[in-house]
């Protein structure tokens, strides 16, 4: 297979939100996979293949007088890609229990070992959301449970997941990217129970899940979360994260709609992560 070159795209932002979300909102339906949000706004990357000169004529809040945002873009070569990310991810360690390392760093002390070659996906719990939600996998009851991770990213979620007791999950992005990384993460962690599929939640059929793990952005939650809970099974939990604080009234209100009840809520920086019950 190819080694796909990407174009990075930097974006300063300001005011920063909710301008940022709006923008990686839209960037996402242009086709850009990958976004690392900063201090100054956001960096966003799209494969060349999928790349015009006109990609960013449709991206609607660039035309809005409320914010201010600037952007360059270069081509950004995968050799180089690789040597940052290697010099740049160091280990993580949550709770005490969990560390999320790369193949050339050693192995740890903890509990649980989870090696993530990231590339270009998303989710390695350097991030706040997916800090937060190996957190909320620590803390509750997996043995024996189904689980759907929506969004998988790396398919760090979904890994630690079968390693603390799950034993039927299906992984699910929609980026091609995102597929194959979580496919050979989850070869690389020598598991055996989790499914890795390329798509949405319209591959949704008849499955129930006993949890369903979904780390993505505001609207697409928003969107899905019916879906989510028409696939739960009595008092099964949903976990959501991808959004901020003031975004929680939004969130529990499409929840209470479909009998999703909020009984946990984790805050790091701007960020939180929820747990709701069907």
């Amino acid at each position: 297979m190819a080694v796909p070159i990407y174009i990075g795209y930097e974006f300063k932002v300001n005011p920063l939100q909710p301008a940022t979300e709006i923008l990686i909102a839209e960037l996402g339906y242009a086709g850009f996979e990958s976004f690392v949000e900063n201090n100054e706004g956001l960096t966003a990357y799209i494969q060349k293949e999928d790349w015009n000169a006109f990609i960013l004529d449709g991206i609607n809040i660039l035309k809005s007088s409320e914010f201010a945002i600037t952007y360059s873009f270069n081509e950004i070569e995968q050799t180089n890609w690789n040597a940052e990310w290697e010099n740049n991810f160091k280990p993580i360690v949550v709770d005490d229990l969990v560390t999320v390392r790369a193949p050339f760093h050693d192995k740890p002390d903890t509990k649980y070992d989870l090696i993530i070659e990231p590339k270009m996906s998303f989710g390695t719990g350097h991030h706040e959301t997916t800090h937060m939600m190996i957190q909320h996998i620590l803390k509750n009851d997996f043995k024996g449970k189904s689980v759907l991770d929506m969004g998988c990213g790396t398919g760090v979620l979904a890994i630690l997941a079968e390693k603390v007791g799950a034993n039927s999950l299906d992984a699910i992005d929609i980026d091609n990217w995102c597929y194959i990384n979580s496919l050979e993460n989850v070869e690389r962690n020598k598991c055996k129970y989790i499914s890795v599929y390329e798509g949405d939640v319209s591959l949704l059929k008849d499955q129930k899940y006993d949890v369903t793990i979904a780390n993505i952005n505001r609207n697409i939650l928003l969107n899905d979360i019916p879906t989510y809970a028409k696939h739960l099974t009595k008092n099964g939990l949903l976990f959501l994260s991808g959004f901020y604080e003031k975004d929680i009234p939004l969130i529990e209100a499409k929840c209470e709609m479909n009998m999703l009840k909020l009984v946990e809520k984790i805050k790091r920086g701007d960020w939180v992560s929820l747990k709701f019950i069907n």
